[in-house]
């Protein structure tokens, strides 16, 4: 199987190096692409060096089963042509296409089918934090249908990039030494700092980081199900969090929520709060799954229940969400037709 990477440098790219690695994934080949900026690097991957390509419009996808593309909207959307014409299949991290008809949003523990059916050789990975709040709603829907969701998102820096990433750690250096935070990723400081705006400002007063998640979680789950969202920025490296508020079409119990969580594909139960066991993005750094605790009632709504989920944003978040579609596909026989 011949494999590319589209975005090799950056923190998406880098963690799909590691993952095709720590999964063993069938790549006989592999490929790296990337800007003008990032040709030439050179990353090591199973005892050989692979240098980076730059990413043109030729024929340098011919006879590539699989194209791992993360590298912004506006690159994906001028690429996918050149990625597809040869029958390569294109699984993209951005935004460009998930909202098209034609082109598949997929998580594999909740709608891996929607995957088979892809005319235009583009599935679209989802984004971060709708990723991580749908494969743990998946196992409250397979209870009771979910009419509402309000969730608050508590997102790190890791969810802005790699340099963003770099960014937070100098902004905290340059504090202890008394000096001035560089501020270039962020709207402000996120230092010490939580900021409430993620994204562009949309018409009615949510950002299209919220409005991803409304519209997102709607076709993934192939549902009429309502969701209002505030997203935050704050200042942890690497993994998200979500306080989630659900209302469901019947009473779903507490236990019933919490054997549903342990039950469920993807998810790990961390729920013992008398003992101080909840999901913290300062463990939960670096693992794959999505993790989730603090399960109770709301106390506001009869058919309501709250959670707390985290989940590494740069993992599951993105690239291992890909990888997960590719190994997916692979066991149904997909690139063998």
């Amino acid at each position: 199987m011949k494999v590319a990477i589209v975005g090799a440098s950056g923190a998406v790219g880098q963690e799909f190096l590691k993952i095709l690695d720590q999964h063993n994934f069938p790549a006989d080949e592999l490929l790296l692409f990337g800007s003008e900026r990032s040709a030439g690097r050179t990353y090591e991957f199973r005892g050989r060096k692979l240098t980076v390509k730059l990413l043109q419009h030729n024929d340098d996808f011919k006879g590539v089963d699989l194209a791992l593309v993360s590298a912004g909207g506006g690159t994906s959307k001028e690429f996918a042509e050149t990625i597809t014409k040869h029958g390569t299949l294109m699984i993209d991290n951005s935004s460009a296409f998930r909202m098209d008809d034609d082109v598949p949003l997929v998580v594999p523990e909740v709608n891996p089918d929607d995957a088979l059916d892809a005319p235009r050789r583009i599935i679209a990975n989802p984004n971060c934090t709708t990723i991580q709040m749908v494969v743990a709603l998946k196992a409250i829907e397979n209870l009771s249908h979910i009419r509402r969701v309000h969730v608050s998102t508590y997102q790190s820096a890791s969810g802005a990039g790699a340099q963003a990433m770099a960014e937070l750690q100098e902004q905290h250096k340059s504090l202890a030494e008394g000096g001035e935070p560089k501020v270039e990723k962020f709207a402000y400081q996120l230092a010490y700092n939580v900021i409430p705006h993620i994204d562009v400002f949309t018409d009615n007063g949510y950002t299209k980081e919220e409005m991803k998640m409304f519209n997102e979680t709607r076709k993934i789950m192939h549902s009429d199900v309502q969701v209002s969202a505030t997203c935050v920025r704050v200042p942890v490296l690497r993994a998200h969090s979500e306080s989630v508020w659900v209302e469901t079409e019947q009473p779903v119990s507490v236990e019933q929520a919490r054997e549903a969580f342990a039950a469920a594909e993807g998810v790990v139960l961390m729920d013992q709060p008398a003992d101080k066991v909840y999901p913290m993005p300062l463990f939960i750094a670096g693992k794959e799954p999505v993790y989730v605790g603090r399960i109770r009632k709301d106390l506001t709504c009869q058919n309501g229940l709250t959670f707390w989920c985290v989940s590494d944003q740069i993992k599951k978040g993105a690239a291992l969400n890909a990888v997960q579609i590719a190994e997916m596909l692979i066991k149904r026989g997909y690139f063998g037709k």
